[in-house]
């Protein structure tokens, strides 16, 4: 070979490994990712007073991340690919894409709104600089993963979107509570991803590949000799994000956290790290792992069974005068939630015909009206820090839209009307089973929807109650002004008004201003979850994927 000839073959081997990166199709991630590293430098240099700015910063970089997803809904995108092998990608933008994008960055879009207040109100006990770090470090990795197309940025996308969410939960100073629940967090969700890593390791022992697809089809020809390894690599994989979904009997980490965390953080947890788990557990199980069918298929059925259950069960016996059961419902709620969620996922692994569509449309429901839930949580925990349920009671007098608001989100997530969207979303799931001849796991999920209908419709009752007749004395009423001040300008009540506001005897009592930020994001929720429920099918065909 001449030296002109060597000199051209190692120009076209090296041409063959340079690759075009697809900007459009990976910007919503790098664009939050980038609007993190922007907050973190902004930090260092803006005096404390001028530390809102920082917000503003962190809202605008998730809207302009939300505003990318829409150019790439045109065509199914690749990139980071093989360059032997076209199909075989890191990187897939395509409708599940999308749609879990749109979840998680909506989601930490109205997390952020609920974040505002809480931030410029709480002096040095949230950092703001260093809390809009971790929830847009969070949200760029949640970003992330439902475009990942091999195990190796699976586990890279969970753990960058996992790690900044225990310092979050971990972000109240001088709060034994919050401490304690950030270690039990941190500490078993370690636990799950070394399980996991280990999992990732006896499957790529086994095939010899990360690639999602690759991985169907050798999965499908393993060795005999190496059968034993690759069905426990997958178990073991699946675990790590069963985990993830807080699903039984990963789910104890659930309640004690979302109460030690600030209440923002909680509703980003029920929403945004559940839409994590879930798509990658329909990633690696219905894409990766579809020749071992038969193993994940009954397992994910039994646990679907049992996190519904053991949820709504434990959400079943909150009392109401327990201090945080509002949240410690809403916590258990979320794990009966899962379980709802992980029946599509389990009946893919019994027909071929199942649409994890289903699961999307349940996740979409579910994410609009949680965090709504959590919105109004968020504005009676301002007057009310213990946030029991029965601090709810006479909502509708003081605060009508708040309470008519959480009535319906409580609605909807019963599937009741007129929360037509979640009774939309229950049938959809519902089918899922029949048509997978799952027939036990529907009358399972029947029997739970009835559990829940109990404690749903026991909280809503609540909010419509006569509200309890304050003490008629000076020292009651100064006390309770000075109490609703706390964190905001306060308008008084006529005397003699009902609601919580007024005392008896004609005793004037004050009432913070509902936050704008707070009322924002109830208003959005609410307004998402009417329209839903007037065109569900709107919803439905918006989420109506098909990954085989």
């Amino acid at each position: 070979m001449t030296v002109a000839a060597a000199s051209a073959a190692s120009v076209t081997g090296a041409a063959s490994v340079v690759q075009s990166v697809d900007w459009l199709a990976i910007s919503p991630p790098v664009i939050t990712a980038s609007a993190a590293l922007i907050v973190l430098v902004a930090d260092l240099f803006l005096p404390r007073e001028r530390k809102p700015l920082l917000g503003g910063i962190a809202i605008a970089g998730l809207g302009a991340a939300l505003l990318l997803l829409i150019p790439l809904h045109r065509s199914p995108r690749s990139t980071f690919c093989l360059t032997t092998n076209a199909e075989a990608c890191s990187y897939t933008v395509d409708r599940f894409t999308l749609v879990i994008q749109f979840l998680v960055l909506g989601g930490a879009l109205l997390t952020a709104l609920l974040s505002m207040t809480d931030l410029t109100e709480s002096g040095e006990k949230l950092p703001a600089g260093e809390f809009w770090f971790l929830l847009l470090s969070s949200a760029a990795g949640a970003a992330l993963l439902p475009a990942s197309r091999d195990l190796a940025t699976l586990v890279v996308a969970l753990e960058v979107a996992s790690l900044p969410a225990f310092a979050l939960v971990g972000l109240k100073r001088g709060n034994r509570l919050s401490s304690e629940s950030a270690l039990k967090f941190f500490l078993s969700s370690v636990t799950a991803t070394a399980v996991m890593l280990l999992g990732v390791s006896f499957v790529y022992a086994a095939t010899g590949t990360l690639h999602l697809t690759q991985l169907a089809d050798r999965l499908a020809d393993v060795p005999y000799q190496l059968d034993t390894v690759a069905q426990t690599g997958v178990v073991l994989t699946l675990v790590g994000f069963a985990f993830k979904t807080a699903a039984v009997p990963f789910h104890f980490w659930v309640p004690d956290t979302y109460v030690g965390a600030p209440l923002p953080v909680a509703a980003y947890l029920s929403v945004v790290g559940k839409a994590v788990g879930f798509s990658g557990l329909v990633l690696v199980a219905v894409i990766a792992f579809p020749a071992y069918a038969d193993v994940w298929g009954p397992a994910l059925a039994v646990v679907a069974a049992l996190t519904m259950t053991v949820g709504n069960v434990g959400a079943l016996r909150q009392s109401a005068t327990r201090a945080y059961s509002a949240i410690r419902l809403l916590a258990w709620s979320s794990v009966g939630q899962a379980g709802y969620l992980l029946v599509p996922i389990a009946a893919a692994g019994y027909s071929s015909d199942a649409q994890v569509g289903a699961t999307v449309a349940y996740a979409l429901m579910y994410a609009v009206v949680n965090l709504g839930a959590f919105a109004v949580a968020a504005l009676v925990a301002r007057t009310r820090p213990l946030n029991r349920i029965a601090d709810y009671r006479g909502l509708y007098a003081e605060r009508p839209f708040a309470a008519l608001a959480l009535g319906f989100f409580l609605l909807c997530l019963a599937g009741l009307p007129p929360g037509i969207i979640g009774l939309f979303a229950k049938v959809t799931v519902f089918s899922a089973a029949v048509d997978a001849g799952l027939g036990w796991l529907a009358v399972v999920m029947a029997f739970n929807v009835v559990i829940a209908l109990y404690y749903y419709l026991r909280w809503t009752a609540v909010l419509f109650r006569a509200p309890e007749e304050a003490e008629a004395s000076p020292e009651k009423a100064e006390a309770v002004v000075a109490a609703t001040a706390v964190g905001g300008a306060a308008e008084a009540e006529p005397a003699g008004a009902t609601g919580s506001g007024a005392g008896a005897g004609g005793v004037t009592v004050a009432r913070p201003r509902v936050p704008v930020p707070i009322a924002a994001a109830i208003a959005l929720t609410a307004l998402v979850g009417v329209g839903l429920s007037g065109m569900p099918q709107v919803a439905l065909h918006f989420a109506s994927i098909s990954l085989f």
